[in-house]
């Protein structure tokens, strides 16, 4: 390996290394060094992979630092530093101690920067399943409550089926095309059926890692017990990822005839399901859970297109609902003290007795909603945009309506930080690290919302 190539590759090796060192070293530092340690390698890898150039040749056999790791790389460790941040204070209020918690974060960044940079199919699985498994460590890891032990359980219990499923697709591509070169084995025009029934096996894997209908019961459970600094993880960067692996497995190219059909339902599905089944919810976290799907059905919406538009439409999406997502389990996060604040209800008169957090909270469900000048907006009006552009416009418009209904269970959220009397009492004081955590997401929903063309250049540049 090469110095060029192992700058390349710094932000793996940053990751890894800090990893080790935070599980390593932790039992001899106290719990603050090893978040801020966990903290800076985040933002340190994030910043060499936004520095780095890529390239189209191999660093490592399996490995190189593609566009579209220049692009993911800096997301992915963007939503690791947010939740280290958002995570300290919650940690110490909920009596979760240990390194154990900062490293499984490291670890799970460490397989996130992989994953964009894999070349080969076995790489890709081994990345994707990495994640999967450090999410099983820090969806259980409140060991102070039952329902978090019992979130872990549903996770891993159907994380498990959903990795054999796409290890048989892997397999079933591999056996069709005779290589585990990404670019090849999709190329592979022979045993077609074969590599039909690999990829279906594949999109069933995928659209339990995305939360897609019909594949979606675990999530609402699984939000609910998790640690809600882990639901904010969990809800961004592995479905970022989850979505990352499709794009990568079609080459940005259209997806195949037969995928066709499956992808439309599981969008149209999820869109539909997700959004009226949210409408119902009284817990926030199950809410978001809800609403979780319907996003996802809006991204698998933009794949679906096979267009250019399509896939700028799912990257920019990708970091849009980062920075969303993140500000609200964040923000529900600071406000909790020995016990979160799990129903809607709780949340009234928040808006007036904790105003930056409540304002954060409020400010991601307007961009959640799609209101304008919010990042959501734009998000959603570049996957509609595309949709209709790519032929589905039928979709494009179920989508739409169901958008607009969802506004509904987002502004109650709204109603009630700032139109009902408070019915719990008021939230202690932030700490420095939420405080900015929740700053930096609120700047960036503002932030591209406004002036929305530095990301789509960065977008752009990944499709050339």
């Amino acid at each position: 390996m090469t110095y060029s190539d192992a700058i390349s590759l710094m932000p793996i090796i940053i990751a890894a290394c800090a990893a080790l060192l935070v599980l390593l070293a932790g039992p001899f530092l106290p719990g603050s060094m090893t978040s801020a340690i966990a903290v800076a390698a985040s933002v340190t890898a994030g910043a060499f992979a936004a520095c780095t150039t890529p390239e189209s040749a191999p660093a490592l056999p399996g490995l190189a630092f593609t566009p579209l790791a220049h692009y993911l790389i800096p997301v992915f460790c963007l939503s690791a530093a947010l939740t280290l941040m958002l995570s300290h204070g919650y940690n110490e209020r909920r009596a979760i101690k240990g390194e154990e918690y900062p490293a499984t974060v490291l670890f799970s960044l460490f397989a996130m920067c992989v994953l964009p940079c894999a070349t080969n199919l076995l790489t890709l699985f081994l990345a994707l399943e990495s994640i999967a498994f450090a999410f099983y460590i820090m969806v259980s890891i409140d060991l102070g409550r039952a329902e978090s032990g019992e979130a872990g359980l549903k996770y891993l219990l159907m994380g498990a089926v959903a990795a054999a499923l796409t290890a048989f697709g892997f397999s079933l591509i591999y056996a069709g095309s005779g290589t585990l070169n990404l670019s090849a084995a999709i190329a592979a025009p022979g045993n077609r059926a074969i590599i039909s029934a690999g990829w279906g096996l594949v999109v069933i894997g995928i659209a339990f890692k995305l939360s897609l209908v019909p594949a979606h019961l675990w999530t609402p459970d699984v939000y609910q017990g998790a640690p809600a600094p882990v639901a904010a993880y969990l809800s961004t960067a592995s479905k970022v990822a989850a979505a990352a692996v499709l794009l990568m497995l079609l080459g940005f190219a259209p997806p195949m005839g037969e995928l066709h059909v499956p992808l439309y339902l599981l969008s149209l599905l999820s869109m539909v399901i997700g959004n009226l089944a949210a409408l119902l919810q009284k817990n926030i976290k199950r809410m978001l859970a809800y609403s979780s799907i319907a996003h996802m059905g809006y991204l698998t919406l933009a794949i679906l297109t096979g267009s250019k538009e399509g896939y700028a439409a799912v990257l920019l999406y990708a970091a849009v609902y980062t920075v969303m997502n993140l500000a609200a389990f964040g923000a529900i996060a600071s406000l909790s003290t020995d016990e979160e604040r799990s129903q809607v209800s709780d949340y009234s008169g928040v808006g007036y007795s904790a105003p930056f957090r409540g304002g954060v909270l409020a400010l991601s469900m307007l961009a959640l909603a799609g209101i304008p000048p919010t990042a959501g907006f734009i998000g959603k009006f570049f996957i509609f945009y595309a949709a209709i552009r790519g032929g589905e416009l039928t979709l494009a418009i179920i989508g739409i309506i169901s958008a607009a209904a969802s506004a509904y269970f987002y502004l109650k959220v709204v109603v009630h930080l700032y139109m009902r009397p408070a019915e719990v009492d008021s939230p202690k004081p932030s700490n420095s690290a939420e405080s900015f955590a929740l700053c930096c997401a609120s700047v960036a929903i503002i932030a591209i919302g406004v002036f929305p063309a530095p990301l789509l250049r960065l977008v752009d540049a990944v499709l050339q």
